[in-house]
């Protein structure tokens, strides 16, 4: 199966400005930008022909070549990552088997989460998969603070009792009364995977209202009928969290800190 990686990255983010640029100090001290964490996370996982930087900003794409990024340019009109992949693909001599985008906003994705992600796509019924992840403690709590402080933080994920998703929201779901005796929470890792005809079908249709209220691309999928595979994955004592708002940059130095990330 051959499976190449995309990392979409824009330096316009509405609710961060720059963000694929901004600096993360690792344990030993030093400072990376977001998009190198993200490609070198992506460097670590096994059996992918290729990785690509997707942008359409040249200050990404100096700082990714400048760091050994393969860079694909994509258009200014792009809306979210999974149209940019559409683009990315289209510049591919050959199309692969399968594409994953990892969000250039998530450094701290494990390994195993892209290993079980793309071993999800050996089902050839599967179009679209990503991974979901049951909240610990941490996370959950990081989730109502920044709810109850205005903040959109994380996405979290319902799903149906065959693993297909119901709905993703930005909302905590489903509601949260007490920190106390939550109930189970599934928290959503932006990462996809995408057969090449998924991409194709998803290019095609317009946004939709459900995606455009939520700003959550993977919702197209779902207002156009197609299933949408969740793989559960496991934390390992790790903490998942991505970079939404500044706010973030602490919480991640902080794991980076933790687990001796460089």
């Amino acid at each position: 199966m051959k499976t190449v990686v995309f990392i979409p990255a824009r330096y316009a983010s509405s609710r961060y400005p720059g963000k694929p640029l901004v600096e993360l100090t690792g344990a030993t001290g030093e400072k990376k930008t977001l998009i190198q964490r993200s490609w070198e996370a992506a460097q670590g996982v096994a059996g992918v022909d290729a990785v690509y930087v997707l942008t359409d900003d040249a200050r990404i794409r100096d700082a990714a070549e400048g760091f050994g990024a393969e860079v694909l340019m994509t258009s200014s009109a792009a809306r979210n990552g999974t149209e940019r992949c559409a683009e990315g693909l289209a510049q591919l001599g050959t199309p692969p088997d399968v594409v994953v985008n990892l969000q250039g906003d998530a450094p701290l994705t494990p390994v195993w989460f892209l290993d079980a992600l793309i071993a999800a796509m050996a089902d050839e019924r599967v179009q679209m998969a990503t991974p979901v992840l049951r909240t610990e403690a941490e996370t959950l709590a990081n989730f109502v603070t920044d709810r109850k402080e205005g903040r959109v933080g994380g996405t979290t994920a319902v799903m149906r009792a065959d693993g297909t998703a119901l709905y993703f929201s930005k909302e905590v779901l489903p509601y949260v009364a007490s920190l106390e005796a939550p109930p189970e929470v599934w928290h959503h890792v932006g990462v996809y995977a995408y057969r090449p005809a998924a991409l194709d079908a998803y290019a095609g249709w317009p946004e939709g209202p459900l995606e455009a209220a939520e700003g959550l691309e993977q919702l197209r999928f779902l207002e156009n009928g197609w299933p949408v595979t969740c793989v559960e994955v496991e934390a390992r004592g790790r903490v998942f969290w991505e970079l939404n708002n500044p706010i973030d940059v602490a919480r991640i130095e902080a794991v980076l800190a933790k687990e001796g990330l460089s």
